[in-house]
């Protein structure tokens, strides 16, 4: 066992970078963790598609894709009980398995954050000029992207203005996302069960939630793909750790809340949304590919009425809007992380000193994401699509090894109990494993030349942009340990920037990672 080494030096406030501290109770913390996961859109733009794949059994595939995002989240609660960092798997991975896996995880972290920026502020922009009727403005790619633009600006200001500021403004878009969701839900099934229903509606059965049911093996697989990757987002709960009232309870408490109550969301809303819809191919019918992309469009004028129909929309446009700004927030502070541990600039690490907001990475990962998004846009809307596409890679990656960081981090809690051992090893450690098997089998269907829009040399463009995006991150590693080693050599605990006023100095005894540059 290696000798206990000093861990960063923790604030009086609470937290250890110079961020608020006990800012944030567990109901905004959960306001924000389901928030980022978007649900509104997720269910527009996935449940089509989840339909073609599994026809009625959609409801079960989401409570199967519930299974390993959930087990993920438990290990998130494990983690941060012991090591409230907010660059959540960065610190954690370093942690188990070095500094060097520790600094890719973070990249990885920070990459899908920017790519779903991108895609989020497309819809935002698009749905905001549904929402008063300007469907030319919104069938412009140009427009939509000015429009895109600003929401990020926007958002990356409200982030900028303070941790409070950012969770107010979430209850209030989440609210309205979700008080929307449960206005489409229950008018669906009185419809249904009022005989008011449309031409394919069908009144919902025990039997939706037969896995058993499902045709065949890799339509099962096929659906839980494209279902897993709609939980992602939970994870913000926790990366606001170091500004939560009770850091070492409340964040992880959060996340698994967060991961249950998409869970009802999404089998209540394909519930209702099937039973009125049908499976169908034709009409109204959600397997009709003409829906897949959007559901709600053709759904809210035939659930609601013309009238009511916009309430949909503003589901959809508060959803992308929240998630927009939710995504800012783990963004800026892994980069403060990494940055307070020398592993990215030290400018990275400044705390705006009234604010006590990473202000400098809040304005560049929002201004990263500009960039990015207006770039691939400029070269092909089909690039951007297929950018989106390859999100699947990044989070089953990092959210996998976080897992398995997890498992190995208590490893020596198999000999503490079972509930040890199940807790804190056997549970992150599954999650662990099904996320890392759904990226290689997400990998494997991406390298065909005829996924997603976009191919090269024969190779898909969705996975050349996904294996792209890890070989960047190695490279930058590389550089990075050239132009400042000191992170990789394990030698920089102590964080940097921000106010540090009475600084408690604590030694962790945990087992550290064998081999060079293992964090405490």
């Amino acid at each position: 066992m290696a000798a206990p080494l000093s861990v960063p030096g923790v604030i009086a406030d609470g937290s250890p970078k110079g961020l608020k501290g006990g800012a944030l109770g567990l109901l905004s913390s959960v306001v924000i963790g389901v928030a980022s996961t978007a649900p509104g859109y997720s269910l527009a733009a996935t449940l089509g598609f989840i339909v073609v794949a599994v026809g009625l059994q959609s409801p079960v595939i989401m409570l199967l894709a519930f299974v390993p995002m959930y087990l993920i989240a438990v290990a998130y609660r494990e983690l941060n009980a012991i090591d409230p960092d907010c660059g959540t798997g960065f610190k954690w991975v370093a942690r188990a398995f070095g500094t060097r896996s520790g600094w890719l995880n973070g990249w990885v972290q920070i990459l899908a954050d920017v790519v779903v920026m991108a895609n989020l502020a497309q819809i935002a922009g698009q749905y905001g000029f549904l929402l008063f009727g300007a469907d030319g403005l919104a069938a412009s790619t140009f427009w939509t992207t000015v429009a895109g633009v600003l929401w990020i600006a926007v958002m990356t200001y409200i982030c900028y203005r303070g941790i409070e500021v950012s969770a107010r403004f979430q209850q209030a878009l989440l609210g309205v996302e979700l008080l929307t969701l449960a206005v489409f839900a229950a008018t669906a099934l009185i419809k249904v069960y009022s005989g008011h229903g449309a031409a394919g509606s069908i009144h919902p059965s025990l039997s939706w939630f037969n896995p058993f049911d499902i045709p065949s093996f890799s339509a099962l697989s096929e659906g839980i793909l494209l279902a897993v990757f709609i939980y992602w987002g939970w994870d913000t709960a926790v990366s606001i750790n170091e500004e939560s009232a009770d850091k070492t309870r409340t964040p992880g408490r959060a996340a698994v809340i967060s991961t249950v109550l998409l869970l009802v969301t999404y089998v209540v809303i394909s519930v209702a949304a099937q039973s009125y819809a049908g499976v169908g191919d034709k009409g109204i019918g959600l397997a009709n590919p003409d829906n897949s992309g959007d559901v709600f469009a053709v759904l809210g004028d035939a659930v609601l009425g013309s009238a009511l129909a916009k309430v949909l929309i503003i589901a959809v446009l508060s959803s992308a809007a929240a998630s927009t700004q939710t995504t800012i927030l783990p963004a800026a502070r892994t980069a403060l992380s990494m940055a307070a541990y020398k592993a990215a600039p030290d400018a990275m690490a400044q705390i705006h000193p009234r604010y006590k907001t990473p202000g400098f990475s809040t304005l560049l990962m929002g201004g990263v994401s500009i960039v990015f998004y207006v770039g691939l846009t400029l070269i092909s809307g089909n690039v951007l699509a297929d950018s989106i596409a390859s999100l699947g890679l990044f989070i089953a990656f990092y959210l996998g090894v976080a897992g398995i960081a997890c498992a190995w981090t208590f490893r020596d809690a198999v000999r503490s109990g079972a509930r040890d051992a199940w807790v804190k090893v056997v549970m992150p450690l599954i999650g662990g494993v099904l996320l890392l098997a759904a990226m290689l089998k997400t990998g494997k269907d991406t390298f065909a030349s005829d996924y997603g829009d976009t191919s090269f040399g024969g190779v898909g463009g969705v996975f050349l942009l996904g294996v792209g995006g890890l070989v960047l991150g190695v490279v930058l590693m590389v550089v990075w340990n050239a132009l400042a080693p000191t992170y990789f050599t394990g030698r920089t605990f102590e964080p940097v920037g921000g106010e540090q006023p009475e600084v408690l100095t604590m030694v962790d005894e945990m087992p550290l990672a064998r081999g060079e540059g293992a964090l405490p």
